[in-house]
């Protein structure tokens, strides 16, 4: 599968989030026209070790497809394995991440620590090229802090390494998801490299991501933050990039039925204790900034009843309505 065609035809792709990206909001981002979407970070020790948990987060709907996983780590040889055992999954794409800005992966070397290392980037991605038998990509940030913006460097080494599409997030990691992104970097990098380049940071709205585009030239544009509880985000950007003629009306029908969707499906796929305790962030999201958010989300997290939270949903909509 190539990664430049999918992006010429759908330029916009959801970024990974832990415990948000599941096959289960994938889906649902796909459906409101996400053009490709990566999954949660997958340790690669932990596919090394066989740990039952990571292999929780190999789920994949054939209606999501085209998708990433997105492998961490800093061993080469370990990574190179993760890539192999992902060759046989019914995933697209192989991405290596190297932008997290999470103390407890930086503190192991992985993520944006590798940002200080550009050799060990290097061989990183030679090795997960190498073993994956399948397009890998790479997503990482524009340095490790203000005095050690290297991204340029990282980004020549990762294309001649092998890769078929680099991520810039427009972010050092001291800035974590602070500041404003500074989008003149991922203009930079789309200027030196042949290989597509996809831009993220602070895209917020459809405007925002398209603006993106005509600002930097990059070849797409990966939403992450800006599409929890918003995963119409996708559609926006396709109808202002003329891609879709069809502007879904986000109104509080729509929210409410979409969350409660969402919250089927993960009751579907995780079992009702579960899904009730993740969706108790969704449920925040999709709902900020409405009236009377607050007092849902403080009665949602009381509630532990699958059936109890779809009657407050259901009651709170048919209540606005009339």
């Amino acid at each position: 599968m190539n990664i430049k065609d999918i992006l010429r035809e759908n330029p916009f792709v959801l970024g990974p989030m832990a415990g948000i990206t599941d096959s289960v909001f994938r889906c649902i981002c796909r459906e409101y026209g996400c053009g490709l979407l990566f999954s949660e970070m997958i340790s690669s020790k932990g596919l090394y070790y066989k740990d039952a948990k990571t292999e929780e987060l190999l789920k994949i709907y054939p209606q999501e497809k085209p998708v990433a996983f997105q492998i961490f780590g800093s061993d080469p040889e370990i990574m190179a394995y993760a890539a192999s055992v992902l060759k046989e999954r019914k995933n697209d794409f192989i991405d290596i991440n190297m932008g997290c800005p999470v103390p407890k992966v930086v503190k192991s070397g992985d993520g944006s620590a590798l940002l200080k290392t550009p050799d060990l980037v290097g061989r990183i991605v030679k090795a997960v090229v190498k073993s994956a038998e399948k397009p890998v990509t790479v997503k990482i940030r524009i340095g490790w802090d203000e005095n050690s913006i290297n991204v340029l460097e990282i980004a020549k080494i990762i294309e001649d390494a092998g890769a078929a599409a680099i991520t810039i997030h427009s972010r050092t990691r001291e800035q974590f998801y602070s500041g404003k992104a500074d989008w003149s970097y991922i203009k930079k990098v789309k200027e030196i490299l042949d290989i597509p380049v996809i831009g993220s940071g602070d895209v917020f709205s459809g405007k925002e991501a398209v603006r993106m585009i005509e600002e930097t030239g990059c070849d797409g544009v990966m939403i992450a933050r800006g599409a929890r509880g918003n995963p119409w985000i996708f559609n926006e950007a396709l109808w202002h990039m003329g891609i879709t003629d069809k502007l879904i009306n986000v109104d509080l029908s729509e929210r409410v039925n979409t969350a409660i969707k969402h919250f089927l499906l993960l009751v579907e796929e995780k079992g009702e204790y579960v899904a009730i305790r993740e969706m108790r962030k969704h449920i925040g999201w999709y709902f900020k900034d409405i009236p009377h958010a607050t007092e849902i989300r403080r009665v949602i997290n009381t509630l532990e009843k699958k059936d109890e939270i779809i009657m407050l949903l259901e009651k709170y909509l048919h209540k606005a309505q009339n």
